[in-house]
């Protein structure tokens, strides 16, 4: 796993939808529910995935307020599975 450069990031970024470089190293969105369940589901689907591809992301539940946080451990920043994830939770959330 190659940690991407900053350039790599910044337009790997532009292609995703409300998600943030924090501390140089990770990816945040924070996801919002009408319903508190509604987020418990979402959080399970992630879950499900992300076990499925051994890669996990850290998981902040506030309410109906979802934080989501990737970053590659291993390669200690960002790599291609985090946003090839952060893609695939998009679409899990506007299903």
């Amino acid at each position: 796993m190659e940690q991407f450069t900053e350039e790599q990031i910044n337009v790997q970024l532009q292609e995703l939808d409300g998600w943030k470089l924090s501390d140089e190293k990770w990816i945040t969105k924070k996801y919002r529910f009408s319903y508190y369940l509604d987020g418990i589901d979402f959080v399970t689907q992630i879950a499900k995935l992300s076990e499925e591809v051994q890669h996990h992301p850290l998981i902040s539940i506030d309410f109906k307020l979802v934080t989501v946080k990737l970053s590659s451990w291993q390669a200690n920043g960002l790599t291609e599975v985090d946003f090839k994830l952060a893609s695939e939770y998009d679409r899990i959330h506007d299903q």
